[in-house]
């Protein structure tokens, strides 16, 4: 059942032009308790300076919206695996979760939620970039600016986005998720073109960094009944947060995973270290001054905050031997950013 708890508030907003469009209308009928408010554009309240992120994130509205333009961009550099071009997309701006290393918190002045219901545009300029790069291996990745599935059981999005993917060739889409709202995929026949790839931490770090989210044992859970199902996964550490005991800890992670899992429906697996610019880690620490995360002694080298390249190696060295026992090499990658 769909209930406000999925949205946290009581008050919903809706940008006028969007008022009958059947997404609107669908998400509408799922909450007939909501209040809702018209407004002319979302920016007028999503960017309006000043606002109280940590307070909004306690009770965030629903924001329904149109997206104009920049429906596709290029991934940043470090970001993408080994297509010749990545692409991400985002139907939606914030999260559910409230993760203490997420870089929403010092992107968006607001913590409400955006969501853009125009997928056909979407659509249709990944349909534009696939044509421009005809015959090029592309890979478009969902859940940038947002989680992919957390919110599916109200937005549709991923039945929508799995239609429009069904036997595109030389094209992939990554939905990126912490969510276990996996329903909308087990309905239906895997795609060969479709990665489900979760971000993961040590059950111990996620329980206290990963606030809102499921935990780390329903993720596994949601894994391996994607993956028996016959759908692609994966495997996503990043980012990788050190701990005096952060070996054993990663250790464990890996080897619960992949207890029963086929390696062979393993698409990829790619880690990255904890890095944030410098004003959006101040923003991160001003919000959770109590974290022991904001406590660690960072370091700043060209207006990047991180541990250093000293544990950052080590971090790395270590994955990726434990990770090579698993899979091969091939599959798995270094994301810089």
């Amino acid at each position: 059942e769909i209930r406000l708890s999925l949205v946290g508030s009581e008050m919903c907003i809706r940008d006028r032009q969007i008022a009958e469009h059947p997404t609107t209308q669908r998400i509408r009928n799922a909450l007939p308790r909501a209040s809702w408010v018209p407004i002319d554009r979302y920016q007028e309240l999503f960017n309006k300076r000043h606002q109280n992120f940590k307070l909004q994130k306690k009770n965030p509205a629903l924001i329904l919206a149109k997206k104009h333009d920049n429906f596709v961009l290029p991934v940043p550099s470090g970001f993408g695996m080994d297509s010749h071009k990545n692409f991400y997309f985002s139907h939606m701006y914030n999260c559910r979760y409230d993760c203490k290393y997420c870089f929403l918190q010092g992107m968006y002045s607001s913590a409400n939620f955006v969501l853009f219901v125009n997928y056909e545009d979407f659509f249709r300029s990944i349909s534009e970039k696939i044509k421009k790069y005809k015959g090029q291996s592309l890979t478009f990745f969902s859940g940038y600016d947002c989680d992919s599935l957390a919110f599916d059981k109200l937005s549709g999005f991923a039945n929508q986005a799995l239609n429009f993917f069904n036997g595109l060739s030389n094209v992939e889409l990554e939905l990126r998720t912490k969510s276990i709202a996996i329903g909308s995929l087990l309905q239906r026949e895997p795609l060969s073109n479709c990665v489900a790839a979760f971000s993961l931490s040590p059950a111990q770090v996620a329980k206290s960094l990963d606030s809102k989210a499921p935990s780390i044992n329903r993720r596994i859970s949601a894994i391996k009944q994607l993956a028996d199902a016959g759908w692609k996964i994966g495997l996503r550490f990043d980012p990788l947060i050190y701990t005096s005991d952060w070996k054993e800890l990663y250790s464990a992670l890996f080897a619960d995973i992949m207890n029963g899992l086929d390696p062979e429906r393993i698409h990829s697996i790619s880690y990255g270290p904890l890095r944030f610019p410098k004003k959006m880690y101040k923003k991160a620490a001003s919000l959770h001054p109590e974290h022991k995360l904001f406590a660690f002694p960072m370091e700043e080298t060209n207006g990047v905050v991180s541990y250093g390249t000293k544990i950052e190696t080590q971090m790395h060295d270590f994955l990726k031997s434990e990770l090579n026992n698993y899979i091969s090499e091939n599959k798995i990658f270094q994301c810089t950013i």
